[in-house]
């Protein structure tokens, strides 16, 4: 009673909310196994040692 049909089984309704609720965790959740992502900026400096001195100030201030 209170039960769905699924290919011809019976499945209560508990055990699709568990479903759902663990496949949507598996597909939201953050992936330790995933290569990480580092994001630097663009550095778009007119001369070498623009592009220097901004290096040296991101890697001081970050």
């Amino acid at each position: 009673a209170g039960a769905y049909t699924l290919f011809g089984k019976a499945i209560p309704p508990h055990h699709l909310a568990i479903a759902t609720i663990g496949t949507v965790v598996a597909l939201v959740a953050p992936k330790p196994w995933s290569p990480k992502v580092k994001l630097e900026p663009k550095i778009d400096a007119s001369s070498p040692e623009e592009e220097k001195f901004i290096k040296e100030y991101l890697e001081k201030h970050l």
